[in-house]
């Protein structure tokens, strides 16, 4: 990765003191260092019973335990499975950009040096089937441009929303060795699930029907094979901490045809399942578990 940006520079004076209000425990209440100190992989998403079935998953495949929940707040789930850590971080930037933070903090106060971070979910694809993983190679926002934008002091900046293409790479081989059908390209990151999107199904829509489509053929004509709410913040902020980093998330429909899911619950379910898959495959390659 480009450009690591150095740990802010009052981090360390609250070092001995620091606690992490969104995880509910802090240095002085967990031994963070032996808790996570082994950890290879942060997977990250929005839904805290995912995550929780997915650390399951990964227990029973692996024969390692799986940890209660470590977090002690109800903002975000936190579970351990050797290396591999599960955290959920809700819908949308601004609850992902805390739970990143203060994950970063705890890997730093955990003496964990060059974690990989995956972000694993669903998204609706664009030209793509149902059932596709898209490993994404950037992350557009909303205005189409390839940066996050944060509003800070009153000032608005910009920064890239690299992701390592070696990691992604890897994660294609492996998709391919279990026939898991995976597309790269572009995620662009909405500010919202309806009219952030296009969708023609929310309770306010101030376009036209003709407006969406053309949208969303601008979209896939600059490369963009999914949509979701996250991407920007999860690529800029892990290129920003120098972390490799992946997005692997599963199209559950294609919005060239339409806005709702219209999938039976159990092929809803094994398509759920195709970026765990993927990305535990890879993990397990990589670690030997």
């Amino acid at each position: 990765m480009n450009g690591v940006e150095k740990v802010n520079k009052y981090f360390d004076i609250k070092d001995k003191r620091d606690f992490l209000y969104h995880f509910g425990f802090g240095v002085d209440t967990l031994d963070i260092k032996a808790v996570f100190g082994d950890t290879k992989f942060v997977c990250t998403g929005g839904s805290p019973g995912r995550f929780k079935l997915y650390a399951e998953w990964f227990a029973k495949e692996t024969s390692i335990p799986c940890s209660e929940n470590l977090s002690r707040s109800d903002r975000f789930v936190i579970y351990k499975t050797g290396p591999v850590c599960w955290i959920n971080h809700g819908m949308g930037t601004p609850s992902l950009s805390i739970m990143l933070v203060e994950s970063f903090k705890l890997m730093h106060h955990a003496g964990v040096k060059n974690p990989t971070f995956i972000r694993l979910g669903t998204s609706g694809g664009v030209g793509v089937p149902p059932g596709t993983v898209v490993v994404s190679t950037g992350a557009m926002n909303a205005e189409l441009g390839d940066t996050y934008v944060q509003v800070i002091a009153g000032k608005r900046i910009e920064r890239p929303t690299q992701l390592d293409a070696t990691l992604r790479e890897a994660l294609c081989a492996v998709g391919k060795e279990k026939n898991i059908p995976v597309e790269t390209g572009k995620t662009m990151c909405a500010d919202d699930f309806y009219e952030g999107q296009m969708r023609l199904d929310g309770y306010f829509c101030d376009y036209e029907e003709e407006d969406k489509y053309a949208f969303l053929r601008k979209l896939n004509s600059l490369g963009v094979r999914n949509i979701e709410m996250e991407s920007t913040c999860f690529a800029s902020f892990t290129c920003r901490a120098g972390f490799p980093s992946a997005i692997v998330c599963v199209t559950l429909l294609n919005r060239m045809d339409g806005d709702q899911v219209q999938i039976d619950k159990e092929k809803y379910i094994e398509y759920e399942e195709r970026p765990f898959r993927l990305v535990t495959a890879y993990i397990r390659q990589q670690t030997g578990v």
